[in-house]
């Protein structure tokens, strides 16, 4: 037997129940995810802490009535009654009392107690756990009319007990005590139905704010959505995406100030343009109008060179380095009209099925070169090719490794199945198969065979900063490959690698560059394997 309550006087409310503990969450997911979370949370929070005010509330106003209900007819039941009973009583008319008390109460359970004696209206009823030490102390202390809520066999009651005083002046104490007990098991009831009922409102609560954040979050990320994909196709080259500004809210400032700052870059890319574009047609009209007396420096400086030998030393010296010069000028002059054409898209190709290892060794015939390189070519590999702009391909690289490199330089054709990208290794473990280090697009090289021509020296090589610069226009890497003593050329012009670059990416390939086993510089021409009759990409 379990007896839980609260003493107090009429008229008094319940005690309220303990603030529920809520466990934190860390919330994932995209911002759509989290605005719905966070809506849906707020919601059931909110669902639940009305759930439990209104369920306090209700619970509250029901008690009070039913116990302020019962005190009152407590009170005029017992008033009526004792005014015909006579004290000091005997058990029988005790028991009468007690009775009539109930009779006009309801039924409920009455006990009345004088000094020893104790009489209930229902002699089967255990009243014992019912009423409590703390509630009789209080009655017998001649105090007014008090009540106890209590719980006796998981069952709720409410007990009123009130002493019987003297009707005279004084108003004393007269014995008689008087405890009516009342069932609360119809509050209980009616409290559970109106609690349950509230819970059965929150998943509609719950559900309409979901709904409404998603509604919400629809209205928050449709700019937002437009705005990254605005940004998306700005990022890709397009410079006249925008995003339409509606409203005068932080997410409309935010697309207009996208979009000034779309306008900027795209005036700012306007004036870059024309700047290039007219910085080419300078670099392509000077190279034209040079062309003219570069032609009659040329024609005048070979005469002088002819006659050198019948000048005075210091004359035939002048006349000399005049001609090299003007015949390096005339070498710069061509590289940049070529540079120009590449820029301008005014390449073709004039692409035909071509022997490779003659295209090669003409190559080095036609310069002199014979001699001076040696030269490992696989004999019968033919391929759609440009011959005219592979030879000037073979001229740069070979050119280079002359000037720059120390003998013997090395001339290799063969072909390879390239299935991956090639990596450079630097160190002790060196490999002639290098990454691409240049500025260029990658190409790709999933699968097929390819034509590569391989020029390699024996010189100081290039140093792995000068790796990643070597096919920048005008770039010189005078400090790590020293100049040949037996090249008696000149400087190179600082375009031809470059020239040779934009010739192999013609052809769908490319130039790689890589520090030789034995040291010196490797570079590998790489040109896909195409006969005729086969698509060029």
């Amino acid at each position: 037997m379990s007896r839980t309550g609260d003493t107090g006087r009429a008229g008094g409310s319940g005690p309220a129940g303990d603030p529920p503990k809520r466990r934190s969450r860390r919330l994932v997911g995209g911002l759509r995810t989290r605005l719905v979370v966070t809506f849906v949370v707020v919601a059931l929070i909110s669902a639940v802490t009305a759930t439990a005010l209104a369920y306090r509330d209700a619970r509250t106003a029901v008690l009070r009535r039913t116990q302020d209900a019962a005190v009152n007819d407590v009170r005029t039941r017992v008033t009526a009654v004792a005014a015909d009973f006579d004290l000091p009583p005997d058990q029988r008319s005790l028991a009468r009392f007690a009775a009539k008390v109930s009779e006009g109460l309801g039924a409920r359970i009455v006990v009345a107690r004088y000094q020893d004696l104790v009489a209930v209206s229902d002699p089967l009823a255990d009243t014992d756990g019912r009423i409590t030490v703390a509630l009789r102390t209080a009655v017998r202390a001649g105090d007014g009319t008090r009540f106890q809520r209590v719980m006796w066999r998981d069952e709720p009651y409410l007990v009123v007990g009130m002493p019987v005083t003297y009707a005279d002046g004084d108003r004393r104490f007269s014995g008689l005590e008087v405890f009516a007990i009342t069932d609360l098991r119809a509050e209980r009831d009616d409290t559970a139905a109106l609690l349950d009922s509230v819970r059965a409102g929150i998943l509609p609560v719950v559900v309409l704010a979901a709904v409404l954040a998603l509604l919400a979050a629809g209205t928050v990320l449709r700019p937002v959505r437009k705005l990254g994909r605005a940004t998306r196709e700005l990022a890709e080259g397009d410079l006249g995406s925008r995003v339409a500004v509606s409203g005068h809210d932080e997410l409309a400032d935010l697309a207009r100030t996208f979009n000034d700052t779309a306008d900027a870059l795209q005036a700012s890319d306007t004036r870059l343009r024309e700047q290039e574009a007219k910085a080419r047609r300078f670099v392509a009209d000077v190279s034209h109008e040079l062309r003219t007396p570069l032609a009659a420096m040329t024609m005048v400086a070979t005469v002088l060179e002819e006659d050198a030998d019948q000048l005075p030393p210091d004359a035939a010296r002048a006349a000399r380095t005049v001609g090299a010069e003007t015949a390096r000028l005339s070498r710069l002059v061509e590289d940049l009209m070529e540079i120009s054409r590449f820029d301008a898209n005014a390449i073709r190709l004039n692409a035909a099925e071509t022997d490779l290892a003659d295209t090669v060794r003409a190559s080095l015939a036609l310069r002199g070169w014979t001699e001076r390189v040696e030269v490992r070519l696989d004999e019968g590999v033919r391929a759609v090719v440009d011959r005219r702009r592979v030879d000037v391909i073979v001229a740069n690289l070979v050119g280079n490794a002359l000037r720059h490199g120390a003998p013997p330089v090395t001339v290799t054709l063969g072909t390879r199945t390239r299935t991956r990208t090639t990596t450079a290794v630097a160190g002790a473990a060196r490999t002639t198969r290098a990454t691409r280090t240049t500025p260029s697009a990658d190409v790709a090289v999933a699968g097929g065979e390819w034509v590569t021509v391989e020029v390699a020296d024996r010189g100081p090589g290039l140093p792995p900063e000068a790796r990643e610069r070597v096919f920048d226009r005008f770039y010189k890497a005078d400090a790590a490959r020293t100049r040949s003593a037996a090249d008696t050329g000149g400087q190179g012009s600082g375009l031809g690698t470059a020239i040779a670059l934009e010739n192999a990416r013609l052809h769908g390939g490319t130039i790689d560059v890589a520090e030789g086993p034995e040291g010196g510089a490797v570079f590998t021409l790489w040109l896909p394997l195409r006969r005729t009759g086969e698509d060029a990409e």
